[in-house]
């Protein structure tokens, strides 16, 4: 649903990474067959590079392509980018995504210091370039920040916080019948819209809410005349409209307004809707109540205020790592949670493969927290080696999710043991995440010529298993086969003294275990999973061999096997 990125931003003191995977026939064999990864993949790219900004974007271009197969259709993509490619972000953005798809480009103020020593103008602001997959998408709205926020209020004591709003408009010369009197509940004085504006209501409206004031009715006057000076011709105007005026027009009916006006004032007994100025004696205004259900239009410029600076991101990571931040540049989760606001539901699943220390982890899990939302992140990090107690980036990000993730839950435990009675709990969020690493595959290459083949070396292939390989390296091979989430619950468990794994409440049971029996075959078959696989060394003999596909049978027919 959500696709953040925070890429090298091409400073000239960046690595980017280097995508020419090109191999000569010669360079394929010297490397025995297994492709390293790692080598070279990180490159400088200095300012002095004649492809300075060239080979940053053939750097992104790939990996745009790819976010947008990603994305769902209702999904949208976030980038962090400062001043020196944003120009070229936008223009790759508009070929991958499409000019209909450009949704923003935030303003994000990163920092409230102005360095003097500075080149040309300070910046204060990063951008966010945000795309999306369809066009005339919209990112949610924020929530209010307070009763105050756009002008709402509740200076008469009302339990909705309103703000107040004109009862005119313009078009008087084309609504002559919304121009009349209505007669003052305070002052009995006749009030008509300025000039070239009528009331905003019909009348039936406008009387329903003169009567919470005091006792009205509908009654002809003689004022053409003021009418035509409001509507700026005589030409259609009717010759009499009613005005509404006081049932009553005496001190009694005016005090009785005026108490009105006073038990709101002091904040005992709210305005009705209809309210006047200037202590009760001015213009007439009326109450637009704040609709809990709708928040705040999203702007292209975010505050530090509301989603912090460089220098909090800065501080938050020391907090967690005992004073000393392991990485210099970390983004601050509020801002991180800005950027989930504005394109996650409590469901969405959010992907960031720039993960650097893994501040989006960290505002996934704060946003469960607080909304009792079920979101899901996928992070990915080459292992980029840094200096300091940690070897890597990945590890550095690793262990912030550790030390977030049991802070947000002591602190939502902590919370709940301090509710009153009857208050609700809130569920404490899901902390745990699983790491992978890409790694070649477990299973060594046995194909080859058979003139190739050497009869010495035949044995070497009765197993095919890398010696260095687990079982749970071979279960996290065999779960996209079955199309399984790497995301899917995991139990291990065991039955006659070998080890099996359940996955997702028996969608899948495997043994790799060697020297399986039939009695061990025979009480998985028993279990019937949707799928059950084990290794080709796991059989015992060929009784068990033979035994297989028949316990199967038996037990459950449908159960799909596979053995590797």
């Amino acid at each position: 649903k959500l696709i953040y990125i925070d890429p090298p931003y091409n400073t000239g003191h960046d690595f980017i990474y280097d995508d020419d995977f090109a191999q000569t026939r010669a360079e394929y064999e010297a490397e025995s067959g297994d492709f390293d990864e790692d080598g070279g993949r990180l490159v400088a790219n200095l300012e002095g590079n004649g492809r300075f900004h060239s080979d940053w974007c053939s750097m992104m271009y790939p990996r745009l392509l790819l976010a947008r197969d990603l994305l769902t259709n209702d999904g949208a993509i976030f980038i962090s980018i400062d001043d020196t490619e944003e120009r070229n972000l936008r223009n790759i953005c508009d070929e991958v995504f499409g000019c209909d798809c450009f949704v923003a480009n935030f303003g994000w103020q990163r920092t409230l210091t102005k360095r003097n020593d500075s080149k040309g103008v300070p910046s204060e602001i990063e951008h966010l370039i945000a795309y999306s997959k369809r066009s005339a998408w919209q990112p949610n709205k924020l929530e209010r920040l307070a009763q105050t926020v756009d002008g709402y209020s509740s200076p008469d004591g009302d339990s909705t916080p309103w703000a107040s709003v004109t009862l005119n408009a313009p078009g008087a010369a084309t609504h002559q019948g919304m121009v009349y009197a209505i007669q003052h509940p305070i002052t009995g004085e006749l009030m008509y819209p300025p000039a070239g504006r009528c009331w905003t209501l019909g009348q039936d409206g406008m009387l329903a809410g003169m009567n919470a004031w005091a006792d009205y009715m509908l009654e002809p006057i003689e004022d053409y005349e003021r009418r035509c000076e409001i509507i700026g011709s005589t030409n259609g105007v009717p010759k009499t409209i009613p005005a509404i005026m006081l049932h009553d027009n005496t001190s009694d009916t005016h005090n009785a307004a005026k108490e009105v006006f006073r038990l709101g004032s002091e904040g005992i007994r709210p305005w009705p809707e209809f309210f006047f100025t200037s202590g009760g004696t001015g213009g007439m205004r009326r109450k637009k109540y704040l609709d809990p259900n709708v928040g705040r239009i999203m702007t292209n410029f975010w505050p530090s205020a509301e989603v912090g600076t460089t220098d909090q991101g800065k501080r938050q990571l020391m907090d967690l790592f005992g004073g000393k931040a392991p990485f210099d540049t970390p983004k601050p989760t509020s801002l991180m949670r800005r950027v989930l606001d504005a394109g996650t539901d409590r469901d969405s699943v959010i992907l960031d493969f720039f993960s650097g220390s893994a501040s989006m982890a960290h505002a996934v899990i704060q946003k469960n927290a607080e909304d009792g939302g079920s979101r899901k992140f996928i992070l990915v990090q080459i292992p980029e080696e840094i200096s300091g107690d940690y070897a890597t980036l990945c590890e550095v990000g690793e262990e912030r999710i550790r030390r977030a993730g049991a802070k947000i839950a002591a602190e939502v435990e902590q919370a709940n043991r301090q509710l009153k009675l009857g208050e609700e709990r809130k569920p404490v969020p899901d902390i745990g995440f699983r790491v992978l690493r890409i790694d070649s595959s477990n299973f060594r290459n046995t194909y080859a010529e058979p003139g190739e083949q050497q009869q010495a070396s035949l044995f070497d292939f009765v197993d095919n298993l890398k010696e260095d390989r687990t079982p749970e390296d071979l279960l996290f091979q065999v779960l996209p086969a079955f199309r399984i989430p790497y995301s899917a619950h995991i139990e291990q468990f065991a039955i006659g003294g070998a080890s099996c794994f359940n996955v997702n409440d028996g969608l899948l049971i495997a043994c790799f275990d060697k020297k399986v029996s039939t009695d061990v075959i025979e009480q998985i078959a028993q279990m019937r999973p949707i799928y059950a696989v084990f290794r080709d060394a796991s059989l015992v003999d060929d009784s068990a061999a033979a035994n297989f596909e028949e316990l199967f049978k038996t037990y459950s027919p449908d159960t799909i096997r596979r053995v590797i």
